[in-house]
């Protein structure tokens, strides 16, 4: 029942049909006389409520049933579901197209089955290593630490790539960074190709296995009018060449200036000073620090040593002053031209001294020297010292308590170069030294020129814009250097263009075709361009911003061209495959960077990007890994780095520390070269040879002597010892920071490197990076390693300043097992 009724209006059970009859009569008489029985009524509404409610449920039910159905269908719900703020498509910047290798389940099981059959147990790729080989995004890097197997996984990279997929050999191009292993890769490249059938040349296998340098330029050379341009850093005294191996063996970061480049350097630094007058105006008071006698402090011992006879030293200079000058006369190397002969009195500490003449151009007086080419043993009459002795007595006294430009002419042939160069007449260039701050040395201004230049391209920065952000105090010499480099360098560009057939630095040869100038790449044909189809590079934390500007614009070009740059072949579209290890980049003082392997993602867009890490190292025992970690560790790293040994097991010996002494180093090196072992003894500073023994040097000479593949013993500077390995390695010198620099910090900051905030990025990057040195010096070792170290750091003999600075060696832990510490406890044999 719809509603709950009373009891009493339930209806009754049915009569029998003789009652129901006589119940209806007496009914209707009721209803005659008008009469009315309450129940009966009750009874009587309430079936008729409910039949008809029941009744006109149902059928309202049913219409309103049909009437909705009809109007829905005439409705539409409209859901706005547009975002509240217009956007456009977003910008796809990426350098590759979104591809895939087409490496099957059925494919990679044959190759698998292939190696397995064809190369020995010892060669197989692990688990890590066959990720690298099938990689299949359009970008990879492969994080490979020290002694990882990589070349072979790489040289498996291009066979997978040829002989199975079919891509073509001049659609890849392999990058190394130095001529050895180039040399190694060449040739193992061209043993396992011959595994699988395929008979590649040397041609071939140099053709495809390149350095930057040699893939840069003939990309110029396609240019109208530079079909024979040559390489600053290639130039020779022999005859030119123009042939694509110019330059191909050469490394990125290394420049030693030759006779033929000094030639050009020198012709035009004279044209330019002739030419140029504030060039002349900012050369003149560069000239003047570089030959100004040097400021010595006044507790120095030599000075409270000779202070004591400075009033007999005063009554006694002007006689020195005619001795001397009378030499010089009689070596006709006085008077000078552009000196004024200006005998002139100065007061030193209240007693007068004197001068021999004075440079106006450089507002400095000049004091002529002893010459060592006369009588050390020549005395004035009555004097008790030599001549020599009473003039550096005076130098001496002169560098603690004058206060005047003073230039000192040390000797004849000297005085004669620095002046002509004054007067610009010199072809030999300005003749004298110069030191930026933060070099560890003086170098020839010109060559100090064309360090920092280097250094500044390398970080893909142009010298002029870069000069004219840096800022120096109003006394700093470093200031008129600046100015200078930037006068000179643009000079000096033009100076080599000029030349016939052209001449062009290679970092500006990749300017050319870097980010900030792409459209040149329009001009490069796409047989030229297609070999950087498909990159893969090798010591990839070593690279510079200004090459890695370059490989990203080829990129892109590549991917602008579109299909049409690959019709007809099967490598098509672009790939970026990069090797490398941020614990062995050591080259940031030239311009290098481990940040752009760091951040290889951010830096190389990409659909699709494969991160592998290799792991295993197949050179060292665990010992050795795990105490070159411990030292680099403290330096920033790309994450879950932890090497383990994956080699045949080997006996685990600590890396043994102890304090430098050059007799008992000899004796134990010489005992491992007289068990079988192969050496390496490396050093520092390459000055270290002049001070070997005479039993090492004949070790040395005797090893020299035997043929290229009996040698054992190489002897080389920490950080030429990359990919070298020996079975004891002995280091010699700690590494530490011994500088800072405030032109790099600058032109660092400049390049976007550094964290953000730091003042002294580059001096910062330094501090890691002599913990990265160590860490590549010490796992050369397969076996033995002996670290010998100078009892108070390096800087014991430079300073205290310089001993507070940071060095490797204070991460050694003495309490772990895999460091053995034995400085102060004598020799340990």
């Amino acid at each position: 029942m719809p509603h709950q009724l009373p009891d009493d209006l339930y209806p009754p059970e049915r009569l029998p049909w003789i009652k129901r009859l006589l119940a209806r009569l007496v009914g209707r008489g009721l209803t005659g006389l008008g009469a009315q029985h309450v129940p009966s009524f009750s009874q009587g509404y309430s079936d008729g409520y409910l039949n008809g409610h029941g009744e006109g449920m149902n059928e309202g039910y049913a219409e309103g049933r049909f009437d909705g159905i009809e109007e829905s269908r005439q409705v539409l719900l409209i859901r706005d579901t547009r975002p509240t703020e217009h956007r456009g498509p977003r910008i796809d910047d990426h350098l590759f197209d979104d591809w895939r290798l087409a490496l099957t389940p059925e494919l990679k099981k044959r190759i698998k089955a292939d190696v397995a059959l064809k190369l020995p147990v010892h060669a197989q790729p692990s688990a890590a290593q066959w990720k690298m080989i099938f990689s299949d995004t359009p970008s990879t890097y492969v994080v490979a630490g020290a002694g990882a197997g990589k070349s072979t996984s790489l040289v498996l990279r291009i066979l997978m790539l040829t002989h199975y997929l079919g891509f073509e050999l001049n659609s890849l191009t392999v990058v190394t960074f130095t001529r050895e292993s180039r040399k190694d890769f060449i040739n193992k490249l061209i043993a396992i190709m011959a595994l699988w059938g395929h008979s590649m040349s040397l041609k071939e296998g140099r053709e495809l296995v390149r350095t930057f340098h040699s893939r840069i330029l003939p990309l110029v050379r396609s240019l109208p009018g530079f079909s024979e341009l040559r390489a600053f850093e290639n130039l020779s005294n022999q005859a030119a060449t123009t042939t694509l191996e110019e330059g191909a063996d050469s490394n990125p970061f290394d420049l030693r200036i030759n006779d033929a480049q000094r030639q050009q350097l020198n012709r035009c630094y004279h044209d330019l000073y002739t030419s140029n007058q504030r060039f002349r105006e900012v050369m003149a008071p560069l000239y003047r620090h570089s030959l100004q006698l040097k400021e010595l402090d006044r507790d120095h011992p030599d000075v409270q040593k000779r202070i004591t006879v400075m009033g007999l030293s005063s009554t006694r200079d002007e006689e020195l002053c005619d001795t001397i000058e009378d030499l010089w006369i009689r070596a006709q190397a006085w008077p000078i031209k552009g000196i004024e002969p200006m005998r002139q009195t100065v007061e030193i500490n209240g007693l007068a001294f004197h001068f021999h003449g004075y440079i106006a151009e450089l507002d400095a007086w000049v004091v002529l020297g002893f010459d060592p080419s006369e009588n050390q043993q020549m005395k004035r009459p009555g004097a008790k010292l030599p001549v020599w002795a009473e003039w550096v007595i005076k130098r001496t006294l002169f560098q603690a308590f004058c206060r005047k430009p003073v230039i000192w002419l040390e000797n004849y042939d000297s005085a004669s170069r620095v002046l002509q160069s004054l007067a610009g007449s010199a072809v030999a260039g300005p003749g004298f030294d110069y030191k930026v701050k933060g070099e560890l040395g003086a170098a020839p201004l010109l060559d100090a020129f064309v360090t920092a230049a280097s250094f500044i391209e390398n970080l893909g920065l142009d010298v002029s814009a870069a000069v004219a952000q840096m800022s120096f105090a109003a006394n700093d010499p470093d200031r008129y250097f600046f100015e200078a480099l930037s006068l000179f360098w643009k000079a000096f560009e033009a100076h080599l263009l000029a030349q016939s057939p052209p001449v062009m630095t290679y970092n500006r040869m990749f300017a050319l075709f870097g980010e900030t100038s792409p459209e040149n790449l329009k001009f490069v044909s796409d047989e030229l361009l297609r070999p950087l189809s498909h990159l893969m590079i090798d010591e990839f934390q070593d690279v510079s911003p200004q090459i890695v500007s370059w490989i990203r614009a080829s990129l892109r070009e590549i991917r602008s061209r579109g299909p049409a740059m690959h019709i007809g072949r099967v490598a098509q579209r672009s790939s970026l495959l990069c090797v490398g290890d941020d614990w062995q980049s050591i080259y940031g003082w030239r311009g290098s960077s481990p940040k752009f392997f760091m951040e290889f993602a951010k830096e190389f867009s990409s659909p699709a990007t494969t991160k592998v890490m290799l792991s295993d190292n197949f050179r060292s025992h665990q010992h050795i890994i795990d105490a070159a970690e411990h030292i680099v560790r403290a330096a920033p790293a790309i994450a879950g780095k932890k090497a383990k040994a994956g080699g045949v097991a080997q006996e685990l010996l600590p890396v043994t520390i102890l304090d430098r002494n050059d007799d008992e180093l000899t004796v134990r090196l010489i005992q491992h070269y007289n068990d079988g072992d192969s050496v390496l003894l490396l050093y520092r500073k390459s000055s270290e040879k002049a001070n070997f023994s005479e039993d090492l040097q004949r070790l040395v000479n005797y090893d020299y002597g035997l043929p290229a593949e009996s040698r054992r013993f190489k002897q080389l500077t920490y950080h030429s010892a990359k990919g070298l390995q020996a079975d004891a390695v002995f280091l010699l010198g700690d590494c530490q920071h011994l500088t800072q620099s405030p032109y790099k910090n600058q032109v660092y900051r400049m390049a976007g490197l550094g964290k953000d905030g730091d003042a002294d990025p580059f001096d910062s990057a330094q501090k890691d990076e002599i913990l990265r040195l160590a860490y590549v010096a010490i796992t050369r070792a397969v076996r033995h390693c002996y670290w010998y170290i100078d009892a108070n750091g390096v800087g014991a003999a430079n300073g205290s300043d310089k001993a507070a600075m940071p060095k490797a060696s204070d991460r050694i832990a003495g309490d772990k097992p895999f460091f053995e510490d034995l400085r102060g406890q004598g020799i340990k044999q």
